[in-house]
């Protein structure tokens, strides 16, 4: 071997395992046209967020009878109907629910149900039954499925440095950016800049070097389109200065530049609520509709929201009584919210939760939340859901 490509080849190697983990994910992002403008954006509740206390059944005595000193007092609670209200710290969303912005589906859940996060979060990203294990995310297997408007990667980006299960494809992945100025500058750096400009065609033919740089060719390149073009639009309106505020800050950003990306997806953790659930949960939540609030309100200022539709899951919810410790256990169906500026039925899309028929004091599913998938991929993404999930559900009257 030559002196030149033997250190070409070593470099090379060493550049794999020095590469940062938020270029690992980017793959064949050659930039190519799309077809479609909706986006759809993915908001996670890791840890397993309490659907009851989040969204309240305060008409129902059997709620106060199993938490007694963790239910949410009635007076405080932010009231929808007879029923069911908003935990106070969702007060933010009150304005968006009036508008007719928010739908609230009930009860979401699959059958033989997993107790685990993990599994239960990997059974959410892959759109399985819980007796099967994919490797493959929902996400993932819709960039995969080669319909129109999924050709590229960056059709699905995930607002992080680290890709999650969801939006890896068995031929396809989404793209995890959390700074496209930070891409942009990495991608640029000598050693990257060297790698990515001096190869041979024949390094292509070699499958693992040739996917090395094919991978961090089309990194540079797309780098610089994501880069470039999220420059077009400046957010004006004002987020909070939260993690998950600056996520939807840059989703804004991407959306109202016009970056060819149909799905993106985010996340905010603190959740998992086994001691002194109240306060906990009260902060999370507040983050979460501070942030989520901001960013509807900013679409629809700037003509985004019709065009836009936000569902936000957590891999279960917990137990109907609360545990020794104030707070409460793993449980199973939750609830999923859905939010856009064009809902078939804003509000309460279904019944309360039935407290009075439970599985081992657990809630029983009323919708298979790949019947809410469903209708996300057939109804908004235009792509026969029978493709992403493996057999065909029915889907939900959503939009």
């Amino acid at each position: 071997m030559r002196r030149r490509e033997f250190l070409k080849n070593t470099a090379l190697a060493s550049g794999a395992f020095m590469m940062p983990a938020f270029l690992k994910p980017f793959e064949a992002m050659a930039q190519g046209e799309l077809s479609g403008y909706k986006n759809l954006v993915i908001i996670q509740l890791s840890g397993g967020n309490d659907g009851l206390n989040t969204i309240i059944p305060y008409g129902n005595d059997i709620y106060y009878q199993k938490r007694k000193t963790i239910a949410i007092n009635k007076p405080d609670i932010i009231k929808l109907n007879d029923m069911q209200g908003f935990n106070p710290s969702l007060s933010a969303l009150k304005e968006i629910y009036d508008q007719g912005w928010m739908s609230i589906i009930n009860s979401v859940g699959y059958p033989n149900p997993d107790r685990s996060h993990f599994r239960s979060m990997d059974i959410w990203q892959t759109a399985s039954d819980s007796d099967k294990f994919l490797t493959t995310g929902w996400i993932g297997r819709y960039l995969d499925s080669n319909c129109q408007s999924c050709k590229n990667p960056y059709t699905a980006i995930e607002v992080d440095d680290t890709l999650s299960l969801a939006m890896k494809g068995a031929n396809m992945k989404g793209i995890a950016v959390q700074d496209p100025n930070k891409l942009y500058q990495t991608t640029r750096e000598p050693f990257f800049k060297d790698l990515v400009n001096n190869h041979t065609d024949a390094h292509l033919n070699e499958d693992n070097l040739g996917y090395l740089y094919k991978t961090m060719t089309e990194t540079y390149s797309s780098a610089d389109y994501i880069q470039k073009t999220s420059k077009i639009y400046n957010v004006t309106a004002s987020y909070p200065a939260t993690a998950l505020g600056n996520q939807l800050k840059t989703v804004s950003k991407f959306i109202n530049s016009g970056l060819q990306t149909r799905v993106y997806y985010v996340s905010l953790g603190g959740f998992d609520t086994h001691v002194g659930q109240q306060n906990q949960q009260g902060r999370q939540l507040q983050i979460y509709a501070d942030a989520v609030a901001a960013f509807i309100k900013d679409l629809k200022q700037t003509g985004k929201l019709d065009d836009t539709l936000v569902m936000t899951f957590s891999e279960f919810g917990r137990r109907v009584e609360q545990n020794a410790s104030n707070g409460t256990d793993h449980g199973t169906a939750n609830n999923v919210l859905v939010f856009g500026g064009k809902l078939k039925k804003p509000g309460v899309f279904n019944d309360a939760p039935d407290l009075t028929q439970l599985d081992n004091g657990d809630l029983k599913y009323q919708v298979d939340f790949r019947d809410v998938y469903a209708t996300l991929l057939d109804k908004w993404l235009d792509v026969n859901n029978s493709q992403v999930l493996n057999k065909n559900f029915n889907g939900l009257a959503l939009v």
